[in-house]
């Protein structure tokens, strides 16, 4: 295939997966304007986001299944389309129920697109091109995560929350247009893998379902009514029997033999901590800044730029140096200097300097996940064979999207106790009029988002104003705290077991053979030989 038309091939892949990462983290900053609109409370925002990661975390494999199937090509075309309709019914939802059935759809879409994004870059670029390739497609799906708040800030602030969604349509369109005109059909073909393995998808969805809801409506039931005890244990036994039925399934979704690989059961268990780790700052950062530190959508979104910028400078340079040197100390570091930048937001509280406080953590948290995502990313790609590759893609998407969505939920959880506690011990001081009670009783349902309370007099204002700023400073840097052991354990689980690879090169790969250094046109004065050692 031409150089032009890979590169065009590569585009689209770009594009596709990047409107499913973009829209990860793009809606964060509009909740708030949502929540307002639509008359609803913290549940709501975080069913709006993990609507959306739990159906495109827990169906990310039966997608790349499905491309195997029916072909790359027309599945990744499918998602694409499908992507860009749902998105609409996003824009248009008149209620919250609305717009969480929506945003489980989209989930579903991006199910569909994102695995057969990497089994298309690996069917289309020979294996010397292929670093080159899966690193630019890892640096700009990565920024176009990064780059969502501040393109939500904007949108929300000009226009409407609406916009948020609408925004992914003509991102769609010009994706289709590109699959249309640079992607191959015949050869980009189905595998010979004679079913999809249905049971194995019921299971996971049903099984990470399960845990989440119990995780996020916990603070409104409470762990001893039966709405939450439920589906929590049925969650986690369904994922217990889906690891059983997967090992005796004759066309897995899951080949557990892939595990066997050190680097890529490592490069897994790494992604796990560090994306869990990763989901919640982008979460729980941008709420606060707008709900606690009064920053317009717009300026939540700039406060977010330099991270954006880093990853845009110095990704595909992290990249080439993990090729060159290995990528064990730069999974290690990077993911340490990242815990680093997340514990300088404990400095944080509702009254922070931009410039002194948040901008330095900011930089050295971006510093950090520069340095990390692109070797994590060619690291579990390159422990398996190549004809896994796309398989090894689904099921590191899977890893990290669910992994934000766990810990989002599962933090998201405490926060609300935390706030809740917080609270209550800095009114226990002194007696509170019933408009105050009530104040604070409406204020414990609502964490980082309690409002102002005009109708109380000026001396119990400006206390339980205090109160709820207090709480909401500590409930905050509960999140904040979990982020960086979480990141911080990524990197430790890579200094202990990943492992820099060993390369077989071949011949052709190195024209000059020994005389390094040397012009090709030397190295091809003669025949080359067999493949061998380099």
């Amino acid at each position: 295939m031409p150089a032009p038309r890979k590169n065009l091939v590569l585009l689209a892949c770009i594009l596709g997966s990047g409107i499913a990462f973009l829209d990860g983290t793009i809606v964060n900053v509009a909740l708030p304007a949502i929540a307002d609109d639509l008359d609803a409370g913290l549940s709501v925002q975080q069913w709006v986001v993990e609507a959306y990661l739990l159906t495109l975390g827990s169906l990310l494999l039966i997608g790349g299944s499905l491309g195997d199937l029916f072909g790359r090509r027309k599945v990744f075309q499918l998602g694409v389309a499908a992507f860009g309709a749902t998105s609409l019914l996003c824009a248009i939802a008149p209620s919250s129920e609305v717009l969480i059935a929506a945003r489980a759809l989209q989930g579903v879409a991006g199910a569909l697109l994102v695995p057969s994004t990497m089994g298309i870059i690996v069917a289309t670029f020979p294996e010397r091109e292929r670093g080159r390739a899966i690193g630019q497609w890892t640096a700009w799906t990565g920024i176009a995560t990064v780059i969502g708040p501040l393109a939500g800030g904007v949108l929300v602030e000009a226009f409407s929350w609406r916009l948020v969604f609408l925004v992914n349509l003509p991102f769609a369109v010009a994706c289709l247009l590109l699959i249309a005109r640079a992607l191959p059909g015949p050869e980009i073909v189905a595998s010979p893998r004679p079913r999809v393995d249905v049971k194995g998808a019921a299971l996971v969805s049903l099984g990470l379902a399960g845990p989440v809801f119990a995780l996020i409506e916990q603070p409104r039931y409470g762990w001893e009514d039966p709405v939450i005890l439920a589906p929590l244990v049925l969650g986690v036994v369904l994922l217990v029997a889906f690891g059983l039925v997967e090992r005796g399934e004759r066309d897995p979704m899951v080949p557990f033999s892939m595990f066997r690989s050190r680097n890529f059961s490592a490069g897994n268990a790494a992604t796990f901590a560090i994306y869990a780790g990763l989901g919640l700052p982008f979460f729980f950062l941008v709420l606060f800044l707008q709900q606690v530190g009064d920053y317009a959508p717009v300026q939540a979104g700039l406060a977010l730029l330099p991270v954006t910028a880093l990853m845009f400078a110095l990704s595909k340079r992290f990249g080439a140096l993990a090729d060159r040197f290995g990528p064990h100390w730069f999974m290690t570091l990077g993911p340490a200097i990242a815990a680093v930048g997340l514990a300088l937001m404990l400095r944080l509280d509702s009254g922070a300097d931009y410039l002194g406080d948040l901008l330095p953590a900011l930089l050295v948290f971006g510093l950090g996940l520069a340095m990390t995502v692109a070797p994590l990313t060619a690291t579990v790609l390159g422990g398996v064979e190549t004809e896994h590759a796309g398989v090894a893609s689904g099921i590191n998407n899977a890893i990290a999207r669910v992994s934000g969505l766990l810990a989002v939920a599962a933090v998201g959880a405490a926060v609300s106790a935390q706030f809740a506690s917080a609270l209550d011990a800095r009114v226990a001081a002194a007696p509170l009029s019933d408009a105050g009670q009530a104040y604070v009783a409406d204020a414990r349902t609502r964490p980082l988002a309690a409002g102002d309370p005009v109708a109380l007099r000026a001396t119990e204002r400006a206390r339980v104003t205090r109160a709820v700023d207090d709480a909401s400073v500590q409930a905050f840097h509960l999140s904040i705290g979990v982020a960086a052991l979480l990141v911080l354990a990524g990197g430790v689980i890579s200094l202990v077991a990943v492992r820099d690879p060993k390369r077989v090169v071949p011949c052709e790969a190195c024209p000059g053979g020994a005389v390094v250094g040397q012009s090709q046109d030397l190295g091809h004065a003669a025949p080359v030989g067999a493949a061998a050692t380099g």
